[in-house]
């Protein structure tokens, strides 16, 4: 195993689109979504002990949630949890963490890592990664994962390559990013489909530490000199104070904006292991057994009648008795009940922001 090889996997969201189960105080990413025992972020940092060794795997998340994170992963080394006072979005958090790692070891190549994702496919998986971990150490590469696309996604970003990509990095699987494009609407995301240049963006990227903090001095100056100010105390006591400072000044934007879409060194490593973002009740959903009706259901005692194609979710102690449902979400969760249907999930994140400006953060 690579003493230069790095992860860096990103805990701090809230998870909004996975209310009530998804809340404030225990997000999605430390939840057993998928029903098989384990957390997202536990599923994720046993993938990771692959690739890299054990002391070289570091969890970023929001400071509230450091102690749920050491409860759950009582393997790791304290120092290898980084807290974030506030939340900036993902762009700041790979600059802080990318300091860090660089005063450990100047010869990094990290692969950073949403904690909350599904991969089908573990071998491929690790497989692909190490390959672009090859590339990036040998290469001034920025190397995002790019999964090719099964349906005409309006949910996801994309990415689109260069034609002729042997004659840029002499490797069939690593091409040059032409464009990146956010969520498209549908008219758009079928056209995309149907050229064949274009990736669903993972948000799973790899580079070496040097590059990435390059491209930060290049692209965000203001935030590289807020964070390079800082060199001499990472790592030291001196770190909490000086992080605390930074974050109340520096910019919320995620690392797409601020490095991907400016950046002239960008590659794809096109994937195909079986992907979500796990982002959705229906991407769950997509990715569940599922009874002889089409149901997803998880919890204790639940009965259903001439109920199909649905995602019924309880807590364990409850009885929930349902007739005559067809594709609709039902999640029970403590004192919180959502009927909703399927095909109307996106509203999900308007129902939170309404319940919280109706009772503040009691439901959230």
């Amino acid at each position: 195993m690579n003493k230069h090889h790095y992860c860096l996997i990103m805990a701090g969201g809230v998870g909004s689109r996975f209310w009530p189960l998804s809340r404030v105080n225990k997000p999605k990413q430390f939840l057993d979504i998928l029903g098989v025992g384990k957390s997202l972020l536990q599923m994720t940092y046993a993938r990771f002990i692959n690739i890299c060794p054990r002391e070289n795997i570091f969890i970023v998340t929001n400071e509230e949630y450091t102690d749920i994170v050491l409860e759950q992963l009582p393997e790791i080394n304290p120092e290898r949890v980084i807290s974030e006072p506030l939340r900036k979005n993902t762009a700041p958090c790979v600059i802080y963490s990318s300091y860090k790692i660089h005063k450990i070891d100047p010869e990094a190549v990290i692969v950073v890592s949403p904690s909350d994702h599904f991969i089908q496919d573990e071998k491929k998986f690790l497989t692909l990664v190490k390959e672009g971990l090859t590339f990036a150490a040998g290469n001034d590469a920025l190397v995002t994962l790019g999964i090719e696309p099964l349906r005409p996604e309006t949910g996801y970003g994309y990415i689109q390559i260069k034609k002729g990509g042997m004659k840029y990095t002499h490797n069939k699987n690593i091409k040059k990013v032409k464009t990146f494009t956010e969520k498209p609407d549908l008219k758009m995301a079928e056209l995309f489909l149907k050229s064949g240049d274009f990736y669903w963006n993972s948000g799973i990227f790899i580079w070496s530490v040097r590059t990435i903090l390059n491209a930060f001095e290049k692209h965000m100056p203001d935030l590289y000199h807020l964070f390079s100010e800082g060199e001499e105390v990472y790592n030291t006591d001196r770190e909490k104070e000086f992080i605390f400072k930074t974050y109340a000044n520096c910019t919320e934007i995620s690392i797409d904006y601020a490095i991907m879409e400016k950046a002239e060194n960008v590659y794809v490593l096109c994937s195909d292991f079986g992907w979500s973002d796990l982002g959705t009740w229906n991407s769950l959903y997509e990715h569940s057994q599922r009874d002889d009706h089409g149901n997803v259901v998880t919890g204790g005692k639940i009965l259903l009648y001439d109920t199909h194609n649905s995602i019924i979710r309880t807590d364990n102690n409850r009885l929930v008795v349902i007739n005559g449902l067809d594709e609709f979400i039902v999640v029970q969760s403590g004192e919180i009940l959502l009927i909703c249907p399927k095909q109307e999930e996106q509203r999900i994140k308007q129902f939170v922001n309404d319940v919280q400006i109706r009772t503040k953060d009691q439901y959230i």
